[in-house]
């Protein structure tokens, strides 16, 4: 009631209410005293506006579907499917608010009030749904920018998974085991992306301890058989060539790195079978991986002074 008070305005509904009963009343009297025209041009009067009205309302709609699908179609077809419904189905709503704003204009609506009530609605709504909306913003950017997509492997919002959808408020995510996490937009684009699947290959790095006492030659030797035996798996070419080489000397052991290019779908393969392969050439070769251990050395003499103390400071049984 509010909304409709401050739309139509108290004094145009008092004239159009005051003009029609004096035009219906004059209308009945003639129609008593047998003059039927009068009834016959006020139902003109009111009939073919009504008509009209319906008729530009029916061609609007048709326009309006017209043109969301003009305007939706190439968003579909070369951007997102889910974007391109959403311009689809605002530029239908808009279409349609606009005549509806027209036609009530020739009925004597304030257009004005209509326009500053829709504005004040739309703020408040705003600060209502305002977590909704900084997902639906959020998954626009998402759409337009696309730093994923559908089948991507990505790490979001401290999520891993495979992208299942990305809808305009929240992202879908398949995780490894099956598991389904459905992700706020505003979280993702509000945090670091990682996307694993984006280039064609990757990098696998395995870090491997050596004992001091093993020959770095044979060490090296070793280590770059395991990665030779890996085959067509591994890529070989310039920039991807495998490394093994020496990263630092640590307090009982001296660390080395092996770093292998493989494609990103293979990654978890690639890196058991290298781990494999380093595991057997180091047992083929004799070399040794240290283990922590604690050397403990005890004084003699103290040992049995400690014991002889512990003897005396003993209590002894008394029998009942």
């Amino acid at each position: 009631m509010y909304l409709i008070a401050e739309i139509v305005s108290k004094e145009t509904v008092e004239a159009h209410a005051k003009t029609a009963s004096q035009k219906l009343a004059a209308a009945i009297d003639s129609a008593r005293q047998g003059e039927w025209k009068p009834i016959l041009d006020m139902g003109e009067s009111l009939l073919l506006p009504a008509i009209g009205t319906i008729l530009v309302m029916v061609l609007a709609y048709f326009a309006a579907k017209y043109l969301s699908r003009l305007a939706a179609a190439p968003i579909r077809k070369r951007v997102d499917e889910t974007l391109g419904r959403f311009i689809g189905k605002l530029v239908f709503n808009l279409i349609m608010v606009g005549t509806l704003i027209g036609v009530l204009g020739t009925f004597g609506v304030n257009v004005t009030s209509f326009a500053a009530v829709l504005g004040a609605a739309g703020f408040a709504v705003g600060l209502a749904f305002q977590g909704t909306l900084s997902n639906f913003a959020a998954g626009v950017l998402l759409l337009v920018f696309r730093p994923f997509k559908v089948g991507d492997n990505v790490i979001v919002a401290g999520m891993n998974g495979k992208v299942n959808e990305i809808d305009l408020f929240t992202t879908t995510l398949d995780t490894p085991d099956n598991r389904r996490i459905i992700v706020p937009n505003s979280a993702i684009s509000g945090n670091t992306i990682e996307n694993t699947t984006y280039h064609l290959h990757r990098r696998i790095d395995v870090s491997v301890a050596i004992g001091f006492d093993c020959s770095l030659d044979e060490t090296r030797n070793a280590l770059t058989r395991a990665v030779h035996s890996l085959g067509d798996q591994i890529l070989a070419t310039e920039g991807r060539k495998p490394q093994v080489s020496m990263a630092q000397i640590g307090t009982g052991s001296i660390q080395w790195e092996i770093k292998v290019w493989s494609p990103a779908d293979k990654v978890g393969d690639v890196r058991e079978g290298l781990i494999v392969a380093i595991k057997r050439e180091i047992d083929a070769s004799g070399l040794r991986i240290p283990h922590p251990h604690f050397a403990v050395h005890l004084d003699p003499e103290s040992l049995s002074g400690l014991l002889g103390s512990d003897q005396k400071q003993k209590p002894r049984m008394r029998s009942a």
